[in-house]
């Protein structure tokens, strides 16, 4: 963990007290002494510092002191629902990298019985992007949606200007393209590919086709690699 996240109502009077594996971490791990401050953060809510007041046997008191809230991230990621295992892995890293709206789409070559896995409850959900939000040191959750008819979510969602659609075969690549302040939405297939229907309703749609590298990754790797550009680009044009 980089940073120690809570729940605002689990603070009483700017204190916070632990005594799950948070507590057990910072014993173990961290091995603070009493007096030192820790990195901490509201989920969703402010950085803030975390002085160690109470070190006992899996039991820490930290008094919290407020920073700064974070803007939220400008970058969206419409992704088609990859195999249960494959999202399971996903997910931290998707929070780590910073995305604002996380949609899992069905699509064509998406199996109907992915939707059935105990991945997208919202429990688990929850527990798998706090674990990415933990390594990177950012408070900002994800909001994740999930979309079961993706040609009516497309015709009905207020889209960004930036619309990239993750193909191996696009000439140009996702480095190069011009990127325009505010957000951005970064949609990528399943394995196989977005069906020819789908391509044309994406490229109707405003969505500007974009590739990786010359080698036709995993879609779980090119997931990954694309985010982690997409990310950068959005840095240099500032957070919305």
């Amino acid at each position: 963990m980089n940073r120690i996240l809570y729940h605002k109502n689990e603070l009483a009077n700017d204190q916070l007290l632990l005594t799950d594996a948070r507590a057990i971490h910072i014993i173990q791990v961290l091995k603070p002494e009493l007096g030192a401050t820790l990195r901490t953060g509201e989920i969703n809510g402010p950085l803030s510092t975390g002085k160690v007041r109470v070190l006992a046997n899996q039991k820490v008191m930290l008094e919290i002191i407020a920073l700064e809230t974070p803007k939220r991230p400008s970058l969206d990621l419409l992704l088609a629902l990859p195999r249960p295992k494959v999202l399971k892995r996903l997910l931290p890293q998707i929070a780590a990298l910073g995305v604002d709206h996380l949609y899992l789409t069905n699509a064509e070559r998406v199996e109907k019985y992915y939707f059935d896995t105990h991945v997208l409850l919202d429990d688990f959900l929850h527990k798998a992007l706090l674990e990415g939000l933990q390594q990177s040191g950012d408070t900002c959750l994800p909001k994740v949606e999930i979309v079961r008819q993706l040609p009516a979510f497309l015709d009905e969602t207020a889209l960004p200007e930036n619309r990239w659609l993750l193909h191996p075969y696009a000439t140009q690549n996702l480095l190069e393209v011009e990127t325009l302040p505010g957000r951005r939405l970064l949609a990528i297939g399943p394995e196989g590919g977005w069906r020819e229907a789908e391509l044309t309703q994406f490229s109707e749609l405003g969505f500007y086709q974009v590739s990786l590298f010359k080698p036709i990754l995993r879609s779980d790797t090119a997931c990954i690699a694309a985010l982690s550009l997409a990310a950068a680009k959005g840095e240099v044009c500032g957070r919305a």
